[in-house]
């Protein structure tokens, strides 16, 4: 475990813990906890992590470049969670952690209406191809009432391990869609995004994720075979959060990714551009990154 570590091989060193040790490179975690590896200024945590006291990764890994070369030269606050396609260990980085789902909800909501009925197939290339809330409020409806469709909803985030998050039934802020005001957490939404292949019938929804529109291929949208979905709305001053989560296939399988960022300015375009900084670091880190299957039936 002391050897010498190639750049194809990542590690973290959990300081107080004698020689426990995460091998990034694999994803293989001390516990199905996330574990947060913060940067220099943020005291912030996932829900439900494991913070050691300290984390230590080596230079030349993703997280010792996100930590101390990328995170510092971005203005906001962003947030990345890893974890292999058909587990439910999680590395998580940076000092953002949860806010409203956006867009993103629209992969569990698609999901759901498509199983419902194949006559939703046009709306639900829309919302997800074209993010397009027009399709997206269709698919709501067809659920049934709005109780029943948020439950539905919600329903599907609990087959993907998410046992956390509520959909709600009503809109909080009128001008927005309600499955869109969910909190979704980076921790959950990974652990969602890591089983979403594994889903009855999940084809159909991750098969549009690779087919998202030219004008929405920023961030995870750079790496090559991304199937992924966007997600970007403002608070009540007019700041924009800006998020995405998705599958990229790697050595081994797939990986699931989400990431998210508060840009300073508040500024929708700014959030795409550091999203995509954050995607191509992810992209010169791909030979150490270990993806997953779905377990044999």
């Amino acid at each position: 475990m002391h050897a010498p570590i190639s750049r194809g091989r990542r590690l973290a060193r959990t300081a107080g813990r004698g020689a426990l040790v995460l091998l990034l490179g694999a994803l293989t975690a001390c516990s199905s906890k996330p574990v947060l590896v913060p940067d220099k200024t943020s005291t912030a945590a996932t829900p439900g992590a494991t913070v050691p006291a300290t984390v230590v990764a080596l230079p030349g890994t993703l997280a010792w470049d996100f930590v101390n070369e990328l995170k510092p030269s971005l203005s906001g606050k962003v947030g990345l969670a890893i974890t292999p396609v058909g587990s439910d260990r999680t590395v998580a980085l940076g000092d953002w952690s949860s806010g409203p789902g956006w867009s993103t909800m629209k992969v569990p909501l698609t999901l759901a209406a498509l199983r419902k009925s194949s006559s939703n197939q046009t709306a639900a290339i829309n919302a997800i191809e074209y993010s397009d809330n027009s399709a997206a409020d269709t698919l709501w409806q067809a659920l049934g009432s709005p109780d029943v469709a948020a439950q539905t909803v919600q329903d599907v985030l609990r087959e993907g391990g998410d046992t956390d998050t509520t959909v709600p039934a009503t809109r909080t802020r009128s001008d927005y869609s309600a499955f869109g005001q969910a909190d979704w957490s980076l921790a959950n939404q990974v652990k969602f995004a890591a089983k979403l292949p594994c889903l009855p019938e999940s084809e159909a929804v991750t098969s549009l994720m690779s087919k998202v529109s030219s004008g929405q291929r920023w961030g995870l949208g750079n790496l090559d075979g991304a199937e992924f979905k966007g997600g970007w709305g403002p608070d009540t001053s007019g700041n924009y959060l800006v998020r995405q989560l998705g599958l990229i296939p790697t050595a081994g399988g797939q990986i699931a990714i989400a990431i998210a960022t508060q840009p300073n300015s508040g500024s929708f375009d700014d959030g795409t551009v550091i999203l995509t900084k954050v995607a191509t670091l992810i992209g010169k880190h791909l030979d150490e990154l270990r993806g997953g299957v779905c377990a044999a039936g």
